[in-house]
């Protein structure tokens, strides 16, 4: 061919495959990678905060398999697990880390000050020392908190509606897996079960055995209630938890849902998908170049009640009709 034929073509060919590309067409990105450490064990619960934190970054562009990568790690609320699996996480030099619960973002804090962490469902980030403050975080960890402390007056509050004998409520917790070892939610409880004229008891377990025990005790004391905190402890062992509420007979109040699908009294609290639906929001800002620090932590904006009325029939118990109204759903 001809020199300048040559040039000719090529000059047209070039023209045509410019305008063949479409306006809002986006030059090649590389993979970046995300990593997810869950509280929980991989379950159905976490596969559906996995589902909804690929669908919302999908809407921002980041798409598994394209331009991006997810590592998930579950740590079972396995407190040794947690620390491990943060170690391993940050080996593989993620852009990002998306932390469960106060424990986890404890561990990753531990082992990296760089990478950046979104955390969710995490009741007190200022206290943990994971912020400097809410509105400027300081660091590389920022995210979305859970709970207050005076969260522990309303589950009062809701027993009472419930079981107008009530005379002493157990707070549950395990103290390596809630804020400060439960400090953060004692006084607000103290002040509440004063306020009720019911006798508090700040209930530490720290396995299946302790559980048992502390159930057996409420049960044998008429006019008995529990309050179970939200954590990966209670979380991972709620089968026994709600097994032995009901062979007890003892109300029961829970953190999630979650819970009282699997058979659990009534739950208010987060939605804690609506948090996870969030999430992917803070994950593509910083992807785009910005920092936690300047990130505020945001708080809860969704709560949920869902009351099982076939259990509260089972405890012989009358839902009033102020909480049915008020109820997110009713589970039959």
């Amino acid at each position: 061919m001809d020199p300048r034929r040559r040039a000719i073509v090529a000059t047209l060919s070039a023209a045509l495959a410019t305008r063949s590309l479409p306006t809002n067409a986006q030059q090649p990105t590389s993979l970046r990678t995300v990593g997810v450490l869950m509280g929980l064990a991989n379950d159905a619960e976490t596969q559906a905060r996995a589902k909804v934190i690929e669908q919302g970054l999908a809407k921002k562009g980041w798409v598994v398999g394209q331009n991006l990568r997810i590592e998930y790690r579950f740590a079972a609320g396995d407190f040794e697990r947690m620390l491990n699996l943060s170690k391993e996480l940050v080996a593989l030099r993620p852009d990002v880390i998306i932390g469960h619960s106060t424990p986890v973002v404890a561990a990753l804090h531990k082992v990296t000050e760089t990478i950046p962490i979104v955390f969710v469902v995490v009741a007190d980030p200022v206290g943990s020392g994971f912020v400097a403050s809410i509105a400027r975080p300081g660091g590389n960890i920022t995210g979305f908190s859970v709970l207050q402390p005076t969260i522990t007056g309303k589950y009062l509050s809701i027993l009472r509606e419930l079981k107008s004998q009530l005379t002493r409520v157990a707070l549950m917790y395990n103290p390596a897996s809630v804020p400060s070892g439960g400090a953060y939610y004692r006084p607000g409880f103290m002040e509440s079960a004063k306020e009720f004229n019911v006798t508090p008891m700040l209930v530490e377990v720290h396995s299946s055995g302790e559980i048992e025990s502390v159930m057996a005790d409420l049960g044998a004391v008429p006019g008995s209630g529990l309050i179970v905190m939200p954590d990966n402890f209670t979380s991972a062992n709620r089968p026994i938890i709600i097994s032995l509420a009901a062979q007890w007979r003892i109300p029961a109040i829970y953190p999630y849902r979650y819970f009282v699908d699997d058979g659990g009294l009534l739950s208010y609290g987060v939605d804690v998908l609506d948090l996870f639906r969030r999430a992917p929001d803070y994950v593509d800002r910083i992807l785009q170049g910005e920092k936690p620090a300047d990130l505020p932590v945001q708080a809860p904006r969704k709560f949920e009640l869902v009351i099982n009325l076939k259990t509260a029939r089972a405890l012989g118990l009358v839902v009033p009709r102020i909480l049915l109204a008020g109820a997110d759903a009713l589970i039959e």
